[in-house]
């Protein structure tokens, strides 16, 4: 048997795990991994290799990576459920996963124990998990019939795990694992760490309700937050971050800054923007369109609602089922059957705009843009702010170009989407290139050699910039492979943002062509592009990178007049209605206040600049300029600082100077 192993390829004359075949090739390395891909599929260390004709290829998966962390993640969850089974016997136990996307949490799992859990209950329950850990109970996994498999779960009285396996299970057979030395069993493909020793660095943080499958009908779970990292080192700084996240949380800011709100008598997930984020947001707006049309972008704007076939078509209704809305038809009085669907996705529409007409090689490439609301039927459970919501607006893009073109249309997304981070106050970035899952690429649409070239396409559009990515199997849209780009905060948390994704499914399922020069018929490329991910997710990310402190030209509101007594607020009133005229948002405080309690409103609005106007400032007809964090500026004309207000306004600074 061969065993490849990065590029040195050894031969084996038995069977061996896949632990001792990596400590054959790298001792050093070994101590690192935790999980290995065997060609593509992810497996435990303690899998046995039997021997085939075929060379297997594999690839360690280390600590210190996001798959490494994925798998101690999803380790510590199920060492979760070990410690609430052990100590509240008789607990049903709901499902596990690791939590990579959530800058909240690591983990969860959701159990309907004996009696209702409390906040108090979660020291004690990490205690138990800390006590396990030591004793390096082993992770082992079983691949057993799917009815003994059953019978084990209905002998546990574990009926919600019997349910998921009849729904989840296709095979003759299923995979459980055991915590050797816990009454814990699991329903789960795996992989896992060896044992419970490699988990070293844990918390639990939260409880909340939760119901099984997200489903309101079902029966009532409760859910245990909880992260864990390699070391303790990398959660004592992660706990130090989300100490400082909580401070700036965007829905606390949000109202307190009057921003936007969420209502629940009119639906969970559906964003009411105040005027003071409206301003904010058409600011945003209003630059991306100056850049769209810069950069050869064409405006357009499509409907909010379409045929149902036409998602059948686009392949959204097979593959995207879970976000998609219930279908609605029309009045029966109307008589007609058709049903529609809302739009998750903007795709489809800017299709039929291309295929609006006959297409020739001379046109392309064509970028349509568009800030199009979506809708996507989210669990209300997985809801957070501005961040996770039900209709959200896309600053959409669909390039329509042929191969040849591609590389470089995928290129100039990536630098667009550099640069628009940077004039928003972003400087650090992480890009991933997601791909197909490997040894299971069931869902993904499209050939191998497509999928191949497509892949190419983007490597070489990241590696002429010599950008650094990583790349993540098995998170590719079902359509073709994406350049995902995180930005870093500025308490150094990562964001999911832009996305750029290449995609030659739908011109074939919509067929899709444009004459070349050859006079024949050809099939284009097309690139789906968004920067800001969604106006509201990158609002909300936004709030918190600047603590509600926006840069002057993004401001709600920019400049507030404070006059000192109430015998300058004549001149207080000139003063902002000429500011007001020169294009700025300006607010006047003619409350009786104290000069010194307006300083202080004025503070916690966070507005950039404060006016103090007294009786000098009457007499010398000037204004007396204080910044938000420099403080008192000084002296100076209206004039002046129209001037200086200006220049930042234009320049879209970042600080006042």
């Amino acid at each position: 048997m061969q065993i490849k192993f990065g590029e040195n390829i050894k031969d084996f004359s038995d069977s061996v795990s896949v632990l001792e075949a990596i400590k054959a090739f790298d001792r050093d390395v070994l101590k690192k991994t935790i999980a290995a891909k065997v060609n593509g599929e992810e497996v435990d260390l303690s899998k046995k290799l039997d021997e085939t004709d075929e060379v297997l290829s594999i690839e360690p998966i280390v600590t210190d990576t996001r798959d490494g962390l994925e798998v101690l993640r999803h380790s510590t969850a199920h060492l979760l459920a070990a410690a609430v089974l052990d100590m509240f016997p008789g607990t049903q136990l709901g499902v596990g996963p690791a939590l990579m996307e959530d800058p909240r949490y690591g983990f969860y799992y959701d159990v309907i124990a004996p009696r209702q859990l409390t906040e108090a209950d979660l020291p004690v329950i990490e205690k138990k998990m800390k006590e396990m850990a030591k004793r390096n109970l082993v992770y082992r996994r079983d691949e057993i019939a799917k009815s003994d498999v059953l019978e084990i779960f209905k002998e546990r009285n574990e009926l919600l795990k019997c349910e998921l396996i009849d729904e989840k299970v296709e095979t003759e057979n299923a995979s459980i694992y055991y915590i050797d030395g816990s009454p814990f069993i699991d329903f789960c493909l795996g992989p896992h760490v060896g044992h419970t020793g490699k988990l070293k660095a844990f918390k639990l943080l939260a409880l909340s309700g939760a119901y099984w499958k997200g489903d309101a009908e079902n029966q009532q779970m409760q859910r245990i937050y909880g992260t864990a990292f390699a070391t303790q080192e990398e959660l004592d700084a992660w706990l130090k971050q989300r100490e400082e996240a909580e401070k700036r949380d965007h829905r606390r800011l949000g109202k307190e800054l009057d921003l936007f709100s969420i209502q629940d008598d009119y639906g969970q997930g559906f964003i009411f923007w105040h005027p003071k984020g409206g301003a904010i947001r058409t600011d945003m707006e209003n630059y991306l369109r100056e850049e769209l049309q810069k950069r050869g972008y064409g405006m357009v704007f499509t409907p909010h609602i379409a045929k149902r076939q036409l998602w059948q078509t686009s392949g959204h209704e097979q593959n995207y089922a879970d976000s998609l809305f219930e279908p609605m038809g029309m009045p029966e009085k109307f008589g007609e059957d058709t049903e529609f669907r809302l739009k998750p996705m903007n795709c489809p529409f800017h299709i039929g705009i291309y295929k609006s007409h006959p297409r020739s090689y001379r046109e392309l490439p064509l970028r349509y843009a568009e800030l199009g609301t979506v809708y996507r039927a989210e669990l209300s459970g997985t809801l957070h702010g501005l961040l996770r919501v039900r209709g959200f607006t896309q600053d959409d893009a669909h390039i329509f170009c042929t191969p040849e073109q591609v590389t470089g249309e995928v290129g100039d997304c990536v630098d667009f989407a550099y640069d628009v981070f940077k004039t928003f106050g972003f400087e650090k970035f992480k890009v991933e290139l997601s791909v197909r899952g490997g040894a299971d690429n069931k869902g993904y649409l499209g050939s191998d050699a497509d999928w191949e070239n497509a892949e190419q396409a983007l490597v070489l559009a990241l590696n002429k910039r010599e950008i650094a990515y990583e790349r993540i199997e098995g998170e590719a849209a079902f359509y073709g492979p994406k350049i995902d780009i995180k930005v870093e905060d500025s308490i150094g948390r990562l964001w999911q943002l832009s996305t750029v994704q290449f995609d030659f499914n739908l011109p074939e399922r919509f067929e899709l062509e444009f004459i070349g020069d050859d006079g024949q018929k050809h099939r284009p490329i097309m690139v789906h592009r968004a920067l800001f991910g969604s106006v509201e997710r990158f609002f909300g990310v936004l709030i918190e990178h600047y603590a509600g402190a926006f840069p002057f030209w993004l401001a709600p509101v920019q400049v507030v007049v404070l006059p000192i007594t109430d015998r300058i607020n004549e001149y207080a009133q000139k003063i902002g209605n000429e500011l007001k005229n020169s294009g700025f948002r300006v607010e006047i405080n003619l409350k009786s206040d104290k000069i010194g309690a307006k300083i202080r409103d004025a503070q916690l609005q966070k507005v950039p600049f404060m006016l103090v106007l007294g009786d000098k400032e009457l007499e010398e007809n000037k204004i007396a300029v204080r910044e938000k964090v420099k403080g008192d500026i000084g002296q100076m004309t209206l004039e002046e600082f129209k001037v200086m207000a200006q220049k930042l306004k234009e320049t879209r600074a970042l600080t006042n100077g």
